[in-house]
């Protein structure tokens, strides 16, 4: 049974299918595994024990009768805890939302438990979801995969330990600048950011809704394209015969070159893989890009602290100072240039659809730093600000530029390589990706 820790939910599911594997000791082994591994609750804000076994017997049963809802029927899922879950708390990391629990489950959850897949319980994650560090000094910090002493990735970051640490063979995050693919990248695993209106976000406690998005972190591309169908309640992307042949790929040098070295030089290696394995690789610089990002201070902080801005300011204490100041960098924008922000951002998306049109993915590092030493961060604001912002400069093209965009581990601990593609057009970049994955492997 240890070796279910570190199976891929679509194998799971293929043992339950095959009749290997029973969906209530599958669950009973996580649980377990949970209890051992997660004791002071450093990954999991709760579990739920109780609806998990429920919903494990409820597709044994399906899987005895023949009735199998499809490959993730019987397969546990952890959840980051911004997600309504009914009768179960969802308070988004913060101290503000102690004790919320709401009445109903969000959409995506009801349509995930509908396809049979099985609660493992709430991930910790950064407060409110406006850091990228994983850092929380008010829930919980995750552990990193490969240092105990940094920080794992954020704001996913309990989403990314639970699956790193085979205490959840696929987990359920959220991204508005980076959320899924930062901590993902920083603990070696594929993670998927879906475009932004493709999943409802009813029912997910916000942060920006003009930027926020679902996706999966998992441990390989096949159960992100499960994931995405089992949220949506569609069929997964067909990934067989996927290739890189022919492959046209741009490369934004500028983002690339501008990397540390650590993850510069894992993403060269895994161009260099990718061309062996048949894709065409140009590379160039994007104006468009650069002028998008400088607007993300009009953009990100302004509409967070529209939302956030009373709850924050009825306690201010409650929170990390450097995030609740991160928050009230909005407070002085004015709606003036906000909208004036967003009006140029559509017209620079129009430039950036443009100027890609030829390529089937454009490709950067995706994090151009490693994960920081969390006690440096803990002391020296600055460093926390400077390290906070470099860990969500690449990934914050995707959503700026309202793309698709999967990162994959490179080979190189947490370095990922990413592929961003037009929006909606997930099931193509997930065939890329699968090719992309068996190049890098």
């Amino acid at each position: 049974m240890d070796d279910w820790l570190r199976a891929s939910a679509g194998d799971l599911g293929r043992g339950i299918a095959a009749g290997d594997i029973d969906p209530e000791a599958l669950c009973d082994t996580y649980l377990s595994a949970i209890a051992v591994g997660d004791p002071d609750r450093q990954v999991y804000a709760r579990t739920t024990e109780v609806r998990a076994r429920a919903e494990a017997e409820a597709a044994a049963r399906r899987a005895r009768s023949g009735t199998r809802k499809g490959v993730l029927d019987g397969v546990p899922i952890s959840w980051k805890d911004l997600f309504d879950t009914a009768g179960i708390a969802t308070e988004a990391g913060s101290a503000l939302l102690k004790g919320r629990t709401p009445d109903l489950d969000a959409p995506v959850v009801a349509r995930a438990s509908q396809g049979g897949s099985v609660c493992l319980g709430k991930t910790h994650m950064s407060e409110l979801a406006f850091a990228g560090l994983g850092l929380n000094p008010v829930t919980a910090t995750p552990p990193g995969r490969h240092d105990p002493k940094a920080v794992p990735g954020g704001s996913s970051s309990g989403a990314a330990a639970s699956v790193a640490f085979g205490l959840a063979p696929l987990a359920i995050g959220s991204d508005t600048g980076g959320s899924v693919r930062t901590p993902a990248a920083w603990n070696d695993l594929v993670g998927l950011k879906t475009t932004h209106g493709r999943l409802p976000n009813d029912g997910v406690v916000p942060l920006c809704e003009t930027f926020d998005t679902i996706g999966p972190l998992a441990r390989n591309v096949e159960d992100c394209a499960l994931a995405l169908a089992l949220l949506e309640g569609t069929h997964p992307a067909d990934l067989a015969d996927a290739t890189l042949d022919g492959a046209r790929l741009l490369t934004l040098a500028d983002y690339s070159d501008s990397s540390r070295d650590g993850p510069r030089k894992a993403f060269e290696a895994a161009e260099a893989r990718l061309r062996d394995a048949g894709a065409s690789i140009e590379r160039k610089a994007l104006a468009c890009v650069d002028e998008a990002m400088a607007l993300s201070p009009l953009l990100y902080a302004p509409e967070a602290y529209a939302i956030w801005g009373e709850t924050i300011e009825a306690d201010p204490e409650a929170m990390f100072a450097p995030v609740r100041e991160r928050f009230r960098a909005g407070r002085q924008a004015s709606a003036v240039d906000v909208l004036r922000a967003w009006r140029k951002l559509r017209a620079l998306r129009a430039d950036y659809a443009r100027e890609t049109a030829g390529y089937d993915a454009v490709i950067v590092p995706s994090v151009m730093s490693t994960p920081p030493d969390r006690d440096r961060l803990l002391s020296d604001t600055e460093f926390y600000v400077e390290e906070n912002l470099a860990c969500l400069r690449n990934t914050r093209i995707g959503n700026l530029m309202g793309l698709c965009a999967l990162t994959l581990p490179t080979g190189v601990p947490s370095c990922g390589i990413m592929l961003m593609a037009a929006p909606m057009a997930e099931e193509r970049l997930l065939r890329l990706g699968s090719a992309a994955e068996r190049a890098l492997a």
